[in-house]
């Protein structure tokens, strides 16, 4: 290499440390330089102030969660407003069993109240157990359930049962149909007389409620396997506080439930032994009956009428006891005809007849006294 070259040859430079600035956009501004908790506070701020500005007229800050303001107001149910009944169907406020139902002055509820020393029970109604499986069971239940429901939707358990057993009382009757549904819709085919108000009234075409229907339908079901509410005894009519009928006066009032007065009839149509429960089946499509005011006579009315009912069974009780068919309290009076004899069948006869249950069938090893002989033969004469 010359000197020249040599010259023209720079020493190796020692390289320097890199650096640069990047920009990332423009310097921020408002709020993007506030810092993060104080933009969560301006939101929580704006979303509570809202409200004031859109009902500025309504709005309180304060009450907002606050459990202990103002109560709810609760809407009241159809069956609950007045109107919205219709007429001679007992709709009331629901009662519960412990609690004290305003009925007005001098009327109160002793269903649950204890039996005083020196009144005595009145008489208490047998099991009607329906346990029939299939139509009769199913028609049975759905009549029972709408007279519940329809006539006591809104009574309190005791009241609504008392209901079921006075329709089983009524069953049980001579004087009334032998079938639920025939008891519960007896008289629906005229424009006045049935016996339950509702079957008649316009109540049916109203939906019934489903839970009040369900709760009728478990006291029904009850009612038709046995179940007896004692307290409603033998009774075979009721009527509500707010009205009088005509034969209140006239039959044995037991008690008050509710906003129910219960009754049972007077004489012999209310004595026990007139009751029959036993269920035959046989029941009727349950439905009111087709419209027919031609059936308004006057011994259609009186089979209707309790206090026909209550005479007619007294009246009948007189005549047997004049044509000696039946012995009065104590035995026959003095003169009056003897019993008449029994009558037995063809095959009895032939075997002997009365005979067979003199005291000379009887075996003598039992050393029969003299004077008990003749135990057993039917006396045909009243002065023996």
């Amino acid at each position: 290499m010359t000197a020249a070259l040599a010259d023209l040859c720079l020493p190796e430079q020692r390289p320097r440390d890199f650096a640069s600035r990047i920009a990332h956009g423009p310097k921020r501004r408002g709020w993007s330089r506030m810092p993060y908790r104080a933009r969560m506070a301006l939101v929580v701020t704006g979303v509570i102030a809202l409200p004031a500005f859109a009902a500025p007229g309504t709005w309180s800050p304060f009450s907002i969660g606050d459990a202990t303001g103002g109560t709810v107001p609760v809407e009241a149910m159809p069956f609950e407003r007045a109107g919205d009944s219709f007429p001679g169907s007992a709709f009331y406020y629901l009662q519960l069993d412990n609690a004290e139902p305003g009925l007005g002055e001098g009327i109160h509820s002793d269903a649950e109240s204890a039996v005083h020393a020196d009144v005595l029970s009145p008489p208490i109604a047998r099991a009607l157990r329906i346990d029939n499986s299939g139509v009769d069971r199913t028609r049975a239940e759905q009549c029972l359930t709408a007279a519940i429901y329809y006539e006591a939707a809104s009574e309190p358990d005791s009241g609504q049962r008392a209901v079921a057993q006075v329709v089983l009382n009524r069953v049980a009757h001579p004087a009334y149909p032998k079938t639920v549904c025939g008891v519960v819709y007896q008289g629906s085919e005229r424009s006045t007389g049935c016996q339950f108000s509702f079957a008649c009234d316009g109540a049916l075409a109203r939906r019934p409620n489903r839970l009040f229907w369900d709760r009728a339908a478990d006291v029904a079901r009850a009612a038709l396997a046995g179940y007896v509410y004692a307290p409603a005894g033998l009774a075979t009519h009721y009527h509500t506080v707010a009205v009088h009928p005509y034969w209140a006066p006239s039959l044995h009032y037991l008690l008050t439930i509710g906003a129910h007065r219960f009754y049972s009839f007077n004489g012999t149509a209310g004595q026990p032994a007139t009751f029959r429960y036993a269920y035959l089946g046989g029941e009727p499509t349950p439905r009111p009956h087709v419209h027919d005011d031609s059936t308004i006579t006057a011994a259609a009315s009186a089979a209707l009428d309790p206090l026909a009912i209550q005479k007619a069974y007294d009246e009948g009780l007189q005549r047997a006891r004049a044509q000696g068919l039946i012995a009065n309290p104590g035995g026959l009076a003095p003169g009056a005809p003897p019993a008449p004899a029994p009558i037995y069948t063809s095959e009895l006869k032939d075997r002997g007849g009365d005979t067979l249950y003199q005291g000379h069938a009887l075996p003598e090893a039992n050393g029969i006294r003299e004077e008990y002989r003749n135990s057993g033969q039917w006396i045909a004469n009243s002065a023996n």
